[in-house]
């Protein structure tokens, strides 16, 4: 069973429902045991970075989340819930994020419009199970203002280019993000997701 994580910021129905469409048995949840017993977790998440985090400290969900990713459950992260992944964001101010991957999510640079939003194309940067199957250019697609600036570009897998080197799927042993949304990124994105889903077979 998947634990998708509710938090009170985030489309989990977008979720759950593309889980099912592939036969994942999910469940959209904020108990801690229900979490504990899941096979993996999906930490979704739309908005503001210090909203998302102060909702994970009031639903008292970060122990929880970084327990679970400790004992190698796979943990992924979409949209925002995968910049909630890393250290700390620039967005509004300065917050401090769950710090399981290393790396800071930062403004777009001036001149570029934004929200970046629509569909981009895919580069790969290094093979893994997870992008299985995904060809380079292969499109999907972001709505975001702000995005990752890793300390380590190897833990990136795909990545896209507006005007910077946008990263769009992050791996790190059983931690993963996805910056775009893949229920809403056709084939490309179902491809992604079956791949999620065996790797945690």
């Amino acid at each position: 069973m998947i634990a998708i994580i509710d938090y009170g910021v985030g489309n989990l129905m977008n979720v759950y429902n593309a889980l099912k469409r592939l036969d994942m048995d999910a469940v959209i949840t904020s108990d801690k045991k229900v979490i504990a017993d899941s096979k993996a977790i999906i930490l979704p998440g739309v908005g503001a970075f210090k909203d998302a985090m102060d909702n994970l400290v009031e639903y008292d969900l970060v122990d929880t989340i970084k327990e679970n990713v400790s004992k190698g459950k796979y943990l992924l992260g979409i949209c925002l819930g995968m910049q909630l992944l890393f250290d700390k964001s620039y967005e509004d101010g300065e917050w401090k994020g769950l710090s399981l991957l290393q790396g800071e999510i930062i403004r777009f640079k001036e001149g570029l419009k934004v929200p970046h939003m629509g569909w981009n194309e895919l580069h790969i940067n290094k093979p893994h199970p997870l992008i299985k199957n995904i060809a380079e250019g292969e499109y999907v697609y972001f709505v975001h203002s702000y995005h990752l600036d890793p300390m380590y570009f190897d833990d990136v897998l795909l990545y896209t280019d507006y005007g910077v080197k946008v990263p769009a799927v992050v791996c790190r042993d059983n931690i993963m993000g996805m910056q775009f949304h893949p229920e809403k990124s056709s084939e490309t994105g179902i491809k992604l997701l079956k791949n999620f889903k065996e790797l945690i077979k």
